[in-house]
């Protein structure tokens, strides 16, 4: 044992103590939390978002302006003018009225087909169509293949639609008859053949130019070459009359296809982000009278987005919007919310049916319940195609009929706006006629007949695998990637909705399986787990997992848990798919929240990215990641009948609350171009009951209120928004510059 060393030897070794008692940092001691009980304010106060701290100041400061200014109104009349408390704010105590001129509020709907804008103060919008036509060598006509899609090098009409689409057009038509007899509706035996045989004969009818009173006046591109244009762009009205022999030779472009950035048909990104901002430019200067672009600082704007958008086509306009037309201010809203804002309602079901999107929401108390949002791919100009190619089955005279073409595409539009129609009462054998006019071209005016096809092509709503819908996922996340989260960069952050997975699922069920049993390859019996990743952000679907115990331990705390380990997973119920068990799209139970989802058959789910145990006896389960959950939906095209979507989105909307199930079928609201077809409501309305017929007096669907148009409800529900005195989601420059697409997040109304 070693003795004792004395503090002289201790000193004289230069083991000594010499310091001070300053502590090794500056920096204060942190204790460790408390895992029980811990408490954090941070970015839980509107002072410590800088957003909503500059709206504060933004508006102290308009108050204190205003009280100056009516001072010194005061001052210089002595008192005998008294100026009203509503210069100062608002009644409800916002800013002021005056702050809010209309006439100076620029209400942008885009589309697929059409763009609606106008000044917040007009009493409807500027409808402009959604294309632009430049320079190019090719139309598009010469470009892609003729629609309706069809073999013309075939004799017979089976062989040049194809044998399957013939069969199901044959379906309906039998199916049509039958329902028509049990309705007491009388049905010749021989009317189909009375159609194509008329059809065949038929000669079309050549009238000169100066017999024709509606000669179509087609635009003049040789101001081009002249220097009368200020650039070699045509949009809207103007392109579409472009002329297909044009020289030199122009080609449209469409920014906006199936209610999502065309990706298909440009080249490049920067391609179809210039376009979209040439379009609005032109739209601004030439159809809103915006001249000179000093005057757009003068200008708000307020931008109509769909309910389930991508946050890249979200951030994009704002960034138009802020940097390239320098608009003072930008607000968003959804199409939804701004239907019932049009409309006057407090809680609907809104059903949009759009030229090439059909989408479904519930809206509460002025916001759209998150998981009832659906966005169907199908719309009016589905209906339109259809309608053309089941008439061209039927020896429509016109056989050279191209959507491709602008002029026929524009007297197709024609044709389906005259003759569709849902009501059963309309179908009977008819004579009718046309003018086609093309440029260059004698008018030539057909005769023909035609029965059923005209209630068939609308009635794709309800079985749309009579449409053509194998091209419309090409090209998908080509050009513009998904949207990730900020502190995941494999966390896909794009907005989802329990009742879209339930249609994704009806159509392949794999897309709901979160892992992978092992024993799934090795041939061994074994059902999917239903599980979600360790890293999601937020868990859209699990609405029963949700705590409502009234005698549970009251949380003490706002902060959110720690996350769990990785591998972790929770068992997570399947969204609800109405009509689940009745019908199916492809011929296998669809999940649902009453069984918690259906086995998926091996091999029909993607592969996971993670590697394989080594041993083949190992029942582990394959995790998949985010990304692969979101790639394979991306993959499925979101097609289901129009009343098992409206069904599936009041049920997700309900959450098992059937008191709400039936508020929500008692105030169905449809608008949109293609709810414009005679009979659409009553017919949407019987399908509906047939589907829930021990709800057969509570269901009803109405159109929108004060016989308004269908097609503007949504942007004349945003431009009442936009008036609105309390309106805390405008989004300034200042701030864009500040926080870029960051801002978004603290100004909407909704989730984003």
């Amino acid at each position: 044992m070693v003795g004792k060393v004395s503090e002289r030897v201790l000193a004289r070794e230069g083991l000594e103590r010499t310091d001070n008692g300053m502590k090794q940092t500056s920096w204060p001691d942190v204790p460790p939390i408390n895992q029980k009980n811990y408490y954090t304010d941070y970015m839980k106060r509107d002072d410590q978002i800088l957003s909503l701290r500059l709206q504060a100041e933004a508006n102290r400061d308009r108050l204190v302006q205003n009280a100056k200014d009516r001072d010194r109104a005061l001052n210089n009349t002595n008192g005998d003018v008294t100026l009203p408390v509503d210069d100062l704010q608002g009644e409800d105590g916002g800013p002021s009225s005056s702050y809010m001129d209309p006439s100076k509020i620029i209400v942008i709907h885009p589309g697929s087909q059409n763009l609606r804008l106008g000044f917040a103060s007009d009493a409807l919008p500027k409808t402009i169509p959604m294309v632009l036509a430049t320079k190019y060598p090719q139309t598009e006509s010469e470009m892609y293949e003729a629609l309706p899609r069809r073999k013309f090098e075939e004799r017979g009409m089976d062989q040049q639609h194809g044998e399957e689409w013939s069969k199901k057009y044959q379906k309906a038509c039998n199916d049509l008859k039958v329902d028509m007899r049990q309705n007491k509706r009388k049905v010749l035996p021989n009317s189909k053949d009375l159609v194509v045989n008329f059809n065949r004969r038929t000669e079309p009818e050549i009238i000169s130019q100066h017999n024709d009173p509606l000669q179509v006046e087609w635009t003049d591109v040789s101001t081009l070459e002249d220097g009368g244009s200020e650039s070699a762009v045509f949009i809207g009205h103007q392109a579409q009359r472009v002329p297909d022999d044009s020289n030199p030779k122009f080609k449209l472009w469409r920014p906006i296809q199936n209610g999502w950035l065309n990706e298909n048909e440009y080249p490049t990104q920067a391609h179809l982000f210039n376009d979209l901002e040439t379009l609005l430019d032109r739209a601004f200067r030439w159809e809103l009278g915006l001249k000179k672009s000093t005057e757009w600082k003068q200008y708000s704007c307020v931008i109509i987005i769909p309910d389930l958008y991508d946050k890249k086509y979200v951030e994009q306009l704002l960034h138009l919007c802020i940097e390239w037309f320098e608009f003072s201010r930008v607000a968003f809203i959804q199409e939804s919310m701004a239907a019932t804002f049009g409309a006057g309602y407090t809680q609907a079901c809104v059903v949009d049916c759009g030229a090439q999107k059909t989408s479904i929401a519930c809206v509460e108390d002025g916001l759209c319940i998150e998981d009832s949002r659906i966005n169907l791919k199908f719309g009016g100009w589905d209906v339109t195609e259809t309608f053309i190619k089941m008439m061209l089955y039927d020896n429509f005279p016109y056989q050279e009929i191209n959507l491709r073409r602008r002029y026929d595409f524009l007297l197709a539009e024609e044709l389906k706006i005259k003759y569709c129609t849902l009501s059963q009462a309309n179908i009977s054998v008819q004579n009718y006629d046309f003018h086609l006019r093309a440029p260059n071209q004698p008018t030539r005016k057909y005769m023909f007949k035609c029965y059923d096809e005209v209630i068939l092509a609308p009635m794709g709503f309800y079985d749309p695998s009579i449409f053509d819908n194998s091209h419309k996922l090409d090209k998908r996340r080509h050009l513009i990637d998904r949207s990730y989260n900020a502190y995941d960069v494999d966390m896909p952050d794009d907005p989802t909705s329990a009742a879209q997975l339930a249609i994704l699922a009806h159509i392949q069920p794999s897309v709901t399986q979160t892992t992978i049993p092992a024993s799934s390859f090795t041939g061994a019996p074994g059902e999917m787990g239903m599980a979600t990743p360790s890293k999601e952000r937020s868990n859209p679907f699990n609405f029963l997992g949700h705590n409502h115990n009234a005698s549970a331990t009251p949380g003490t705390s706002k902060a959110p848990s720690p996350a769990p380990d990785a591998g972790v997973s929770t068992p997570v119920p399947a969204p609800y798919m109405f009509g689940a068990s009745s019908r199916d799209l492809n011929g296998s139970p669809a999940p649902s929240a009453r069984n918690g989802g259906t086995p998926a058959p091996n091999g029909s789910f993607l592969l996971p990215t993670t590697s394989f145990d080594n041993n083949p006896t190992s029942n582990q389960p394959l995790q998949r990641t985010a990304k692969d959950l979101a790639t394979e939906r991306d993959s499925v095209l979101p097609v289901a009948p129009l009343d098992i979507a409206i069904m599936t989105s009041i049920q997700n909307a309900a959450k098992g609350d059937e008191k709400k199930v039936r508020e929500l079928l008692g105030s169905i609201m449809v608008v949109g171009g293609g709810a414009k077809i005679p009979h659409f409501a009553p017919f949407l309305e019987e399908r509906l009951r047939a589907r829930r017929p021990d709800l057969q007096d509570k269901i009803l669907v109405s159109r929108s209120a004060r016989e308004m148009d269908e097609q503007v409800v949504v942007w004349k529900g945003a431009s009442v928004f936009a008036k609105l005195a309390t309106n805390d989601s405008w989004i300034t420059g200042g701030e864009y510059k500040v926080l870029g697409s960051r801002c978004v997040y603290h100004k909407v109304l909704w989730q984003y």
